[in-house]
């Protein structure tokens, strides 16, 4: 498999020259090597394929999407997608989105921010194994609190994995100490223990993500940072950020695509946002892949596609749609059982 990056272009290309038609249709989603982010194009069917082109000039340029190994496609600023082209993306089960130019929110006719508009495919059957044990347990506030709950646990995990002893975040210049990030993630899973409520979860995660921004700051000796909100910070870092938080929406609807669950039964993020059960598989990763990506890219001066390269690449090689997928799967499971 070849990957081509062009130049100042939201474009990557994959050319899939081993495989045939055949053996690509077979390929599982939590084994799909792409995901799209399109600025400025056009979306169309072109001879039997899914393309999108651009123009420069006089000229177009005609990209192919190789859908089969595709698991999600997000378009900003500027696109356009046909008819065929939505049908074509349904059966190969591509989740399509829509958002803000660069990774922002989507705005809506009543000046609402959207984060994303999700087009979910329908056009083939999907496992009601977890479905049913989802609203089994949905409408039990408690269980779903402790769902929540089970959700925060696994993301401390996962940032504790990838971020400590990781050699490749290290020899990219981001160490955090292995003791004061361990006991920040320890003290952050006492306290969520005890809360009571989604709104306490919900402080407490932020409080969390405040620190980590920190500890992100100091590894790469980023300077002064603030979060911004609604895609309106202005330096690098908060921008990444965006971006890259929208390439992990894309696999958190995707993974509760691939299990059948609707994207409005959330556990903790539905009360703030419409299709929060998104958001709340999207922050099993986030923090731990997307995160510390965006400061060392910010650092070093990465322009946009290289940073959405490095995500990407991140994204497969920890193999988090896997995760995700196994995550959602136990809680499920776990919580459906005590519904009982």
């Amino acid at each position: 498999m070849e990957l081509i990056i062009r130049p100042n272009r939201s474009r990557i290309l994959y050319l899939m020259d081993n495989f045939s038609p055949s053996d690509l249709k077979t390929i599982l989603h939590s084994k799909r090597a792409n995901l799209y982010y399109l600025e400025h194009c056009r979306v169309l069917v072109n001879g039997g394929r899914v393309e999108y082109v651009t123009d420069e000039g006089k000229r177009s340029f005609y990209w192919n999407i190789p859908i089969a190994n595709t698991t999600s496609l997000l378009l900003g600023t500027g696109t356009s997608i046909t008819q065929a082209a939505i049908r074509e993306l349904a059966k190969a089960g591509v989740m399509v989105g829509f958002c803000g130019g660069g990774g922002t929110p989507l705005y809506s006719a009543n000046e609402m921010d959207v984060e994303v508009a999700w087009f979910a495919p329908q056009s083939e059957y999907r496992p009601t194994e977890y479905l049913q044990s989802w609203v089994r347990f949905w409408f039990d506030d408690g269980l779903r609190l402790e769902a929540a709950k089970a959700f925060q646990r696994a993301r401390l995990e996962r940032i504790a994995e990838h971020w400590c002893d990781n050699r490749l975040l290290a020899d990219n210049g981001f160490q955090v100490p292995r003791e004061s990030l361990l006991f920040a993630l320890e003290g952050s899973r006492r306290l969520l223990d005890a809360v009571e409520d989604g709104m306490a979860l919900l402080a407490e995660e932020a409080r969390l993500t405040k620190k980590l921004f920190k500890f992100a700051v100091n590894a790469v000796d980023y300077g002064n940072f603030v979060r911004a909100k609604n895609g309106g910070g202005a330096d690098p870092a908060n921008r990444f950020l965006d971006h890259g938080n929208y390439l992990a929406y894309g696999l958190g609807a995707t993974a509760t695509w691939v299990l059948g669950l609707p994207h409005g039964l959330a556990v903790l993020h539905g009360k703030t946002r419409r299709g929060g059960l998104v958001f709340d598989v999207a922050d099993l990763i986030k923090d731990a892949v997307i995160l510390p990506q965006a400061f060392i890219s910010a650092t070093r001066g990465d322009d946009e596609q290289t940073f959405r390269h490095a995500c990407i690449e991140s994204l497969s090689r920890t193999e988090s749609l896997d995760f995700m997928i196994d995550t959602v799967k136990a809680v499920a499971s776990e919580m459906g059982n005590r519904a009982r």
